[in-house]
């Protein structure tokens, strides 16, 4: 069995959270004329896929069925130029992950976030190459707060939970951290990763 290090990646790997809410609240006003607050995004929001905020929105009237594909498409296109202009190479975190590496830890990224804008935070934060295990909203079926994407990180890093380790930052990552059995490390945002990862 081997140890391993399962990582968040907005909020945590990359202090993307706002880029996130940004994106989704201009495709919002611009399709539906509609924003999520701070507050609801803080308390409701922040961790859940685009497609999961959408529906709930349209549960609740603020938006149409009819109008969540043409505001998710425009939140990625939105989200994928903020990443290009934003996203830069974190020699802290590539310390991180050389350490870890070193130490013999096997890595994984488990993001509700799409593949495609996944990779490119990695790539863009130059840890994408250390990434045994990269776990995306698209490789499962039940995203955050449900525990799915560590389960299937654990089990294809054959891993068994209490020799992992789980950096999370936001409520609905906790609580599918917290249900997997592993180590849990709470982090307020990205730049405190590095020294709250006492191993």
């Amino acid at each position: 069995m081997s140890k391993a290090v399962l990582f968040d990646l907005d909020g945590v790997l990359v202090d993307a959270c706002d880029w996130h809410y940004e994106a989704l609240n201009r495709a919002l006003a611009e399709v539906a004329g509609y924003e999520i607050s701070r507050h609801d995004h803080e308390t409701t929001y922040n961790g859940l896929p685009t497609k999961v905020k959408l529906k709930s929105l349209a549960d609740q009237g603020f938006i149409q069925e009819s109008q969540m594909e043409k505001i998710s498409e425009l939140k990625q296109e939105l989200t994928m130029s903020v990443i290009e202009d934003l996203c830069k190479v974190d020699l802290t975190k590539i310390q991180l992950m050389r350490k870890l590496t070193q130490e013999g830890f096997k890595i994984a990224c488990v993001t509700n976030s799409i593949r495609k804008t996944a990779c490119m935070m990695l790539q863009k934060s130059g840890i994408y190459d250390y990434m045994d295990c990269i776990i995306s909203n698209e490789d499962i079926s039940n995203a955050k707060p449900h525990p799915e994407g560590y389960i299937k990180a654990l089990v294809l890093l054959n891993c068994l939970p209490e020799d992992a380790i789980i950096v999370e930052d936001s409520p609905k990552g906790i609580q599918s951290a917290n249900m997997t059995g592993a180590k849990v490390v709470e982090v307020a945002n990205a730049t405190e990763v590095h020294e709250k990862m006492k191993l």
